[in-house]
Formats: C-alpha cells, structure tokens, sequence
C-alpha cells in the first residue's frame, strides 16, 4: 500500500487532523506579529532638530525661525537651494531675513511623540544620514529566513519535522524575547537576525506537518488553515501597537506567548510518511494507530507497505538532488523564481504601508484583513486547478500595482484602493505557491526543495526593503518592479504540471513522472474516503494482511 491508500484507512481528514491543524495555527498568529512588526518598532515619526539660540540674533528672529521650523518639518527650508526635508535634518535660523542652514543636528532630534512614544528608530537615531541602518535591519532580518529556510529545511528531511518545528518556536520565543531588552542597535539586529531564521522553521514544517497528514482532496486546507491565523495576525497587531505605543513593550508581547506553547511537545505529531521514508515502520505505525483510533477507524493487525515508499531508506539527499533529473530540474527553477517573487511583492506592499494611509493603525488592519477573503478565493478555485490559480492570482497582483502607476499622486484613496487589489493578488498567490510547491516535490526532498525555494523567497524579502528605499528618489521604480514581475511567473506557470487531485509524489521517479500520472478529478466526491485513487479494493486490502 503507498501512503495515500493507508490514510484513507485511518482516515483522511478526519478529527485528528483537525486538531492537528488547530496545533499548527496558533504559532502563525505569533509568526505574523513577528514579520509584520517593524512597521511600528521602526517607524520613523516626525523629527527634527533641536532649535539653538544665537546671541547675535534677536528674540524676534529666533521666535520666527522656530515658528518656521515647526510648519514646515516635512518640507524643504531654502538655504543653500531646496533639498529634500532638510527642516528634519538640519537647524534652521533666520539671519538677515532669510533661513540659514545650520550644520547636521549634534545634539540629536526632538520627535513627535503623538503616535510613538518610542521606536528604534527615536532611541537609536536612525534618521537622515544614519536612515539607511533602519532598512539594513530589515534586510538583515529577511536574511535571516533564508538562512533559516536552508537551514531547518535541511534539518527536517534529516531529523524529522516534528524536533525542527519545535526547536525553531523554543529559539524564536527566547530571542524574541532578548530582542526587547538589547542595549545597543548592533546587538537587537543580531537577535532578530535569530528570529527571521526561526520564523522560517516554524512556517515549512507547520505547513508540511498539516500536509503530510491529509489526504489528497482536502490537502489544500493545511496551508490555508494556518494562513488564516496568520491574517488574523496581522489585523491583531495594529491593536497591539495601538495599545502599546513603546518599541520595547511591544516586541516583549510578541514574544512572550511563544512559552505557551511548551506543552506542543506533548500534542505535535511526528509525520508518520517520513518516518516511512527514513525506514522507521514501527513508530509510523504507532501514530497511525492513533490517528485512526482518534477518527474512529481501525487498522490491520499488519499492513504491507509499497517498496518505492520505504525501499529508500538507506539513501540521503542533498540539495543536489534537485537538479539530477530534466522534469524535477524544470520545475525547481520555475519555482524558485515565483517563490522570489511572492515574498518580493508581499513584503513590498506591506512594509510599505506606512506610505498608503494617514493613519497606520487602519491601514495596517485593512492590509490584514484583505487577506481574508483572499484566501477564501483559493480554498474555491484550488481544487480546479493549481496551475491555472497560482498564474491568476501573480497576474492581478501585478496589474493591480502597475495600475497604480496611471494614478496621480493626489488621489490618495484610489492608490490606497488599488495596492489593497495587489495584496488581494499576491496574498491568494502566496497561498497557492505553498501547496503547489509540496505537492511537486517528493517526500525524500519536500522539505530540501521548500526550504531551498525558501532562499530564493528571503532573497526577495532581502530585496524588498531596500527597493522600497529608491521610493524616496523614483516613486516609480518601486511599483514597476512589484508589477512586471508577477507577471512574468504568471506567464512561467504555464510550464509547470498540474497536481490536483493527484497523490503526494514519495520518490524522485513519482516526480519525474508527475506529467503522465493519472488524474482524478477534484469534485468526484464530497469524502476524502470515498475517492477511488485513494482506497484500495477489497482484494488490495486483503493481500495486504
């Protein structure tokens, strides 16, 4: 029997998955507080520099040049000619009836404290010529997922799903922690470096914990499931930081709810395929007799397996493997490109938030919640198409912030409206990708294929807040790329083969042969159990006892 005929016996999608896919989405709420939070730990409020008195200008003159200072802190004062926000930047005089420029603010910047009362940015000064660390920080975070993604993916196909996802919530909970007590800005880049490299560990095995346990018609709920609670993550923190208007005490309720989760060691599963896969036949039996007995089956006495499921137990797989065979060697550089693109694009659009709206809190509620019906969409188109869904959603995405370019910048609502309709896109894409990408790669490599697709993903997410950075020289820069690169993928879809209704591949040869396997057809019946692909005849059972 392979792995798909065994859990329609125990039970395909019955209550034990259920639960498990309640276990695996409480640390996505966590996760999304984690990625989104340095919209608020790093805002940059309004600033400027402390007014200085001059013994040679009268009270008159400084009163007016404080009173000029202060309209204008988001404009440009004249001095040596106009500048970009030189009034944040520089102190301002009047001498002579005219504003002079005072060099580069020595005794720091007095900031607004009307929506922060602190970020990293006010305690470390990351303003003006110092602005860029702000960005790096960011970049050094994204880079910590993609080392993270080779990492624990790697350690995952080696180890086990179950000790990485736990190892990776342990590390990101204590760090998380730490990060809201650094002392120096050097120090809390390195501790989130940590945590960009846990959240990583976290999102693949969670996801293909949930996907290695489900049957093949109700696969797509396992990343969805969880990508819900990750919205819903994103909505919850705009009122976290509404609440807690100082950097520090927010990162700190972030982080700590991550020790709740200690007592996972205790209900998270190990995926009973792999333990196949790596020759472990005893104890995938004893989670699948639990499993079934949770959802009121009952296995054999003694089930015989299908060779090609654990016949490669012997053999470890490198990163390499990847690219030995022509079709897996196809897909895997398709998919590293729109795993770029994703994570590119839905990083650019929210860490860009701060830009959309007056008001941050709102808008970073309206970013969270648009998700929601985003992924809605996917669980009803998915089960049709896979490849047709994933070229669909990049294709909106991408035109939606292209369009974005045809609107003047005095229109605030439509730009607003339209970057929602890009997120919508990308979010719905994003989805799509991961079931996608599990469902082309087999078990022996599906965490090293994730994970390696998770580097080229951080790269974009490396990439994403220093491309907003060019926002400040070419508003436009930013959008063209976030627009014509969707579509790009979109149009590569097209080479990539269709998965659904298909069984999960377990060996290189199964994805090799992905394009001539047979298909069964997604809505053939209501009940993972009673899909013919899925259970085997009464003479198969029979032969198996």
């Amino acid at each position: 029997m392979n792995f798909d005929q065994i859990l329609s016996l125990v039970g395909g999608f019955g209550k034990y998955q259920k639960v498990l896919y309640l276990w695996v989405s409480f640390p996505q709420l966590i996760l999304a507080w984690h990625m989104m939070v340095t919209v608020f730990t790093g805002a940059q409020p309004p600033h400027h520099c402390p007014q200085h008195g001059n013994s040679l200008l009268d009270t008159a003159s400084v009163a007016s040049a404080s009173f000029v200072f202060h309209q204008n802190l988001s404009t440009s004062v004249p001095a040596d000619g106009p500048g970009p926000n030189h009034s944040s930047c520089y102190s301002v005089i009047i001498r002579d009836n005219r504003s002079v420029r005072v060099q580069s603010c020595e005794q720091g910047w007095v900031y607004s404290n009307e929506t922060f009362l602190s970020t990293v940015v006010t305690e470390w000064d990351l303003v003006c010529d110092r602005g860029w660390l702000n960005s790096l920080a960011s970049a050094i975070y994204m880079f910590g997922l993609l080392v993270g993604s080779v990492v624990f993916g790697f350690m995952a196909d080696r180890y086990g799903r179950r000790f990485v996802l736990l190892l990776a919530l342990a590390l990101q909970t204590v760090f998380g922690s730490l990060a809201a007590f650094a002392p120096n800005f050097p120090i809390y880049v390195c501790l989130r470096f940590v945590v960009g490299s846990t959240i990583s560990g976290v999102i693949i095995n969670a996801f293909v914990i949930g996907t290695e346990w489900t049957c093949t018609e109700r696969r797509v709920l396992a990343p969805i499931a969880t990508d819900f609670a990750f919205s819903f993550g994103v909505m919850s923190l705009a009122g976290l930081a509404y609440l807690m208007r100082d950097w520090r005490h927010l990162q700190l309720a972030i982080s700590v709810p991550g020790f709740l989760l200690i007592w996972y060691i205790w209900v998270i599963p190990e995926s009973a395929r792999w333990l196949l896969t790596k020759g472990r036949t005893d104890d995938a039996m004893v989670l699948l007799r639990k499993a079934a007995l949770t959802n009121g089956r009952q296995l054999p006495p003694s089930i015989q397996f299908d060779k090609a499921l654990t016949g490669g137990k012997k053999q470890t797989y490198t990163p390499l493997d990847l690219m030995r065979t022509h079709q897996l060697r196809k897909m895997v550089i398709i998919l590293f490109y729109l795993w770029f693109v994703n994570v590119l694009v839905y990083y650019g659009l929210a860490l860009g938030v701060s830009r959309l709206g007056s008001n941050i809190y709102m808008t970073q509620f309206a970013f969270g919640l648009i998700e929601i019906p985003a992924r809605g969409l996917v669980l009803l188109v998915l089960p049709w198409s896979r490849r047709l869904a994933q070229g669909g959603f990049l294709a909106f995405g991408g035109a939606a912030c292209l369009l974005m370019l045809a609107v003047p910048a005095d229109h605030p609502n439509i730009i607003t409206g339209l970057a929602l309709a890009g997120k919508f896109g990308i979010t719905a894409s994003f989805c799509v990708i991961y079931i996608y990408t599990a469902e082309l790669f087999p078990t022996v490599l599906r965490q090293t294929g994730i994970g390696m697709c998770g580097v080229f993903a951080r790269i974009g997410g490396v990439l994403a807040p220093l491309i907003n950075l060019l926002h400040s020289h070419s508003p436009v820069t930013p959008l063209l790329i976030f627009g014509t690169m969707p579509l790009l993928g979109a149009a590569l879809c097209v080479a990539l083969p269709e998965t659904a209704g298909r069984p999960l591949p377990d060996t290189v040869e199964d994805a090799e042969n992905c394009d001539t396997s047979t298909y069964t057809a997604p809505f053939s019946s209501g009940l993972c159990e009673d899909t013919s692909k899925s259970i085997p005849s009464k003479e198969e059972q029979e032969c198996c006892i």
